[in-house]
């Protein structure tokens, strides 16, 4: 009995080797890599110039209250035995109310979900739908089953004709182009 089960099973292997190996031929796959297309792209260059000016705004206002700070720790520390205690607590309120404003700005800047990854997030969106469009555009057009990203490091070795990367890039140009 356990013998013709067996036979059965590996006859059934058998009879669907063939559509597994034909399957297998049909699967076309390749690999893009999105830093260098993020990096040659123009809009995401644009992108990044912008959030870059903001960013500096932001760090100038964050430098600005950080040497204020400064002053103001300096000036508790060289007029420690000239002021009176009252002063002296005065200045030190006012110390750590500044030191608390500064947090609560860097916080709501670069903290977590502070603006300026808010700011990042509307600008690379955007983006990034347009870069996974066009993927998805040249998979469609030539018949590619599966594209992987290479910039995250999970190909260890690939032949050069599977990178995708140049055509999305010049067809993300040709785009940008004809929208101009």
């Amino acid at each position: 009995m356990k013998s013709i089960a067996t036979l059965v099973l590996a006859a059934y292997l058998v009879t669907l080797f063939p559509v597994g190996i034909a399957l297998a031929e049909d699967v076309m796959v390749g690999y893009v890599d999105t830093v260098k297309i993020f990096a040659d792209f123009e809009e995401t260059i644009e992108a990044e110039e912008i959030f870059k000016k903001e960013v500096d705004a932001w760090k100038q206002k964050a430098e600005e209250m950080e040497a204020e700070i400064s002053q103001l720790r300096e000036e508790i520390q060289s007029q420690t035995l000239m002021l009176s205690e009252d002063k002296m607590a005065e200045k030190k309120l006012v110390f750590d109310q500044k030191v608390q404003a500064y947090q609560k700005y860097w916080n709501e800047i670069f903290g977590e979900d502070g603006k300026a990854a808010q700011r990042n997030k509307e600008l690379t969106e955007p983006l990034v739908e347009k870069i996974n469009a066009v993927i998805a555009q040249v998979a469609e057009e030539e018949g590619y089953t599966l594209i992987l990203d290479a910039s995250q490091g999970n190909i260890i070795y690939a032949k050069k004709e599977m990178d995708l990367t140049d055509k999305i890039i010049a067809k993300l140009k040709e785009q940008l182009q004809t929208t101009e």
